[in-house]
């Protein structure tokens, strides 16, 4: 039974390796974070960091290795499929591609209604009325139910991707790169979408991207993920303002400011080699063969994920104190 008071979603040391043994990809590593209600809480990193890996386990779309997905505290990673049945309307996922995402022999209405069909939630005029307020909401003209997915732009396939994870009133919704395969000049449309459904709705969402400048437009909270593990997790403004993990502030020098005069002294912090294979992890800080600042315990102690500061914040750093003092790369975008 299901806990109002609890968390939307609280991940316990989950992890998902892909493979028994030695060759097994740690995807996933012993991820442990919290979604509130109404909170969008957004996971950052570079590409193979594991964070869609992370997004499909949340949703049940693979299985856990172990650890719990809670779900208001029900761990749905135990559930049979069953049983989970019952509480998927809970939450959905939004894919990065709506082209491979929408059944291309499914017409649009079809495609919003079916977890209303499946859910049993309405009869078929509750369906249709339900079906004309999605569209309405995400901004497309009623008439779209009746044409097909290929008859559609990238940006009102994304809408029709939306409206179909909102039909039901999920609580929590993982928004995976949901503008990454858009074009630049329709991508803001459906931040601003994603942001006004939000605040009207209040659900909860797991907002998985690279892309700093959207993360910092929607979230509220901020996780950052390398190699399968967090590394940091902040306020939006703190982590952007003081981002106190290597890597963080690696990831920040990398984003574009849009001004040019800043833009034009700031000095990139170029991390060196390529990202570890995530079957072989280093050992000790996964980040320490591209730290410019490593010390040979990181090599060898692995850094807890521990709150540090004023705030609270969460850093996995042997270098940051328990004040939130450590290591500052050079990067005048990044003063204080």
């Amino acid at each position: 039974m299901t806990d109002t008071n609890a968390p939307v979603l609280q991940l316990v040391d989950l992890v998902k390796h892909f493979g028994i043994g030695p060759g097994a990809v740690r995807a996933v590593d012993g991820v442990s974070l919290t979604v509130s209600a109404g909170e969008v809480l957004g996971l950052v990193g570079e590409s193979g960091s594991g964070k869609t890996t992370l997004g499909r386990c949340v949703v049940r779309l693979v299985p856990v290795t172990s650890g719990q997905v809670l779900m208001r505290g029900v761990d749905i990673a135990s559930l049979s499929r069953r049983r989970l049945r019952g509480l998927r309307r809970d939450f959905n996922i939004v894919f990065q591609d709506p082209s491979s995402s929408l059944n291309p022999r499914m017409t649009v209405a079809d495609i919003v209604c079916e977890p209303l069909r499946l859910h049993r939630i309405g009869n078929a005029a509750a369906r249709r009325a339900r079906l004309a307020e999605l569209l309405d909401q995400v901004g497309l003209r009623a008439e779209v139910g009746r044409r097909y997915p290929h008859e559609l732009s990238g940006g009102q396939r994304q809408r029709v991707s939306l409206a179909r994870a909102l039909s039901a009133g999920p609580a929590l919704l993982v928004a995976d790169e949901p503008t990454s395969a858009l074009d630049v000049s329709v991508q803001a449309s459906v931040l601003n979408l994603i942001a006004r459904l939000q605040s009207e709705l209040g659900f909860a969402c797991l907002f998985i991207t690279h892309d700093l400048a959207s993360v910092e437009f929607l979230a509220q909270r901020i996780a950052v993920m390398y190699l399968g593990k967090l590394v940091e997790v902040a306020d939006r403004a703190e982590l952007f303002a003081t981002p106190r993990h290597p890597y963080t502030q690696a990831l920040l020098s990398a984003a574009p400011i849009p001004d040019p005069p800043v833009q034009r002294r700031r000095r990139r912090i170029v991390l060196s080699g390529d990202v570890p294979s995530p079957v072989r992890p280093p050992s000790g800080c996964r980040f320490h063969t591209r730290c410019p600042v490593a010390e040979p315990r990181c090599v060898t102690d692995e850094p807890l994920l521990r709150p540090v500061g004023p705030t609270g914040s969460l850093v996995a750093c042997h270098l940051v104190t328990d004040t939130g003092h450590g290591p500052r790369l050079a990067d005048p975008a990044l003063a204080p």
